[in-house]
């Protein structure tokens, strides 16, 4: 660029200097370039259209972090989490972690559990998955017998990744209806669903639609009677993607981990209860035995061998060296006033909707802090939660209305994700709003327009 021009660029007002003065190319490639002070404002302000993270009570996803962790994420974005032996250390926390999971989640022996991090759960249940249908497949082909019909027990109401699992990798859904009476995977008819061809049973601690907590023991006392009139052994992988990170610390009385033999591999969010940025899992199996060797590849460093299992090659291990320093930072006694508050928060939220008279929970955020309500039956026929949700979305809240699973499609929710960043006072003002635009919507003298179709919900 000419002497001349550059110079210009020091005085000339911000918005008024080349690039900011026009509309900028952004399907294609410019023939030029931009300085990056023009770029960085124009991406900036992009980005500034989404909205305030803190205020969207639909995503699961961690939306804060404290400074020091905002600090070590940019010493190690640049850390590649399979560099195993380029980067040997993070490879040991990533370890670390994975060990104290398993015991968090009581193993039988947690140093000699294997585990691995992931880019997020849903990668996370793809691999306990795998180890399932491989477990199942060597045993068949020791008989003799064939594999070529594996399927998958779950609840409807499954998170998208686990029918993802089912259809990328041969396996048939076998999903189980949930209904007003079983609000969930309980094990009620399960011996309807499964048979020698099962690879395993899939129970969820806090569904995506609603929050509810399978009854994980219940589950493996129907499988235990199953066994004893078929003699089908099938063995169960929890999908705790959020209720992994706070059972063990605010419901520790609750058996739903590797305390139930049954129970051989166990997923979670790092990204979600585990208070980390997206996006981080974590997949850990009771034992070795359980992740079958043939899917493990070895990778060697420091001399020795460093087993790994993963879909993906290249990820970065910023968010692994983040949740390590959580784990350290915290302590159990940290995350358990974390996950507490968020509870509390939703309690508050839930009691308080629950008394407008107009709506009916599903669930109060007793189980993780999330929680779903209907309008009740009778209350109004000029709107529905989608209008609320509207309404709600207009002083810059997301709070999601859609339909449930199939068997009730015909029911729409509107559900709260409590995330940690969500304090009693924001929950107040939200609380004051839906407080107003209800009451906005009950005035109304005619039916609020609607849509041929509404929005889907997305998990």
């Amino acid at each position: 660029m000419p002497e001349r021009d550059r110079s210009s660029l020091s005085v000339n007002p911000l918005f008024s200097r080349p690039g900011e003065d026009s509309v900028a190319l952004k399907t294609r490639l410019a023939d030029g370039q931009m300085l990056p002070e023009t770029a960085y404002q124009i991406v900036h302000d992009e980005t500034m259209l989404d909205g305030n993270a803190r205020l969207n009570l639909a995503t699961f996803v961690s939306t804060w972090m404290d400074e020091h962790a905002n600090k070590l994420y940019a010493e190690t974005y640049d850390k590649n989490m399979i560099d195993k032996d380029e980067y040997p250390q993070t490879a040991r926390i990533e370890q670390n972690c994975a060990t104290i999971l398993a015991d968090l989640w009581h193993a039988p022996d947690p140093d000699g559990t294997i585990g691995t991090s992931t880019v997020g759960s849903s990668e996370a249940c793809m691999l306990g998955g795998l180890a399932l249908k491989r477990l199942w497949q060597n045993a068949r082909k020791a008989k003799g017998q064939p594999t070529d019909k594996p399927n998958l027990v779950m609840s409807s109401a499954v998170q998208v990744c686990w029918e993802k699992f089912c259809n990328y990798f041969d396996v048939e859904a076998r999903l189980v209806p949930i209904s007003e009476e079983h609000k969930c995977l309980d094990g009620f008819e399960l011996e309807k669903y499964v048979d020698e061809n099962t690879i395993g049973v899939v129970a969820i601690m806090g569904v995506t639609y609603t929050g509810m907590y399978e009854p994980v023991k219940q589950i493996a006392a129907k499988l235990d009677e199953i066994q004893a009139s078929t003699g089908l052994d099938i063995n169960i992988h929890v999908d705790a993607a959020s209720g992994g990170m706070i059972a063990p610390f605010i419901q520790p009385e609750l058996e739903w981990d590797f305390q139930i033999s049954r129970v051989h591999s166990i997923s979670t969010s790092g990204h979600k209860y585990g208070l980390v940025y997206p996006g981080l899992g974590w997949v850990i199996w009771r034992e070795r035995q359980w992740l079958p060797e043939d899917l493990i590849f070895y990778v060697s460093y420091l001399g020795g061998d460093m087993p790994t299992f993963a879909l993906n090659f290249s990820r970065p291990g910023a968010q692994v060296v983040l949740q390590f320093y959580l784990f350290l930072r915290l302590g159990r006694e940290g995350y358990a006033k974390v996950q507490q508050a968020c509870q509390d928060v939703a309690r508050y939220l839930s009691a308080g909707i629950a008394e407008l008279g107009a709506f009916e929970l599903w669930n109060d955020g007793s189980d993780i802090p999330v929680f779903a309500w209907r309008l009740k039956e009778g209350h109004t026929d000029k709107w529905t939660l989608y209008d609320l949700a509207d309404r709600l979305r207009t002083k810059g809240w997301l709070v999601p209305a859609y339909p449930m699973p199939s068997n009730l499609e015909n029911l729409t929710v509107e559900r709260i994700v409590v995330r940690n960043g969500l304090s009693m006072d924001l929950a107040d003002s939200l609380l004051q709003d839906i407080r107003t635009e209800t009451e906005f919507l009950d005035r109304l003298e005619s039916p609020m327009p609607q849509e041929a179709e509404q929005p889907g919900f997305h998990h």
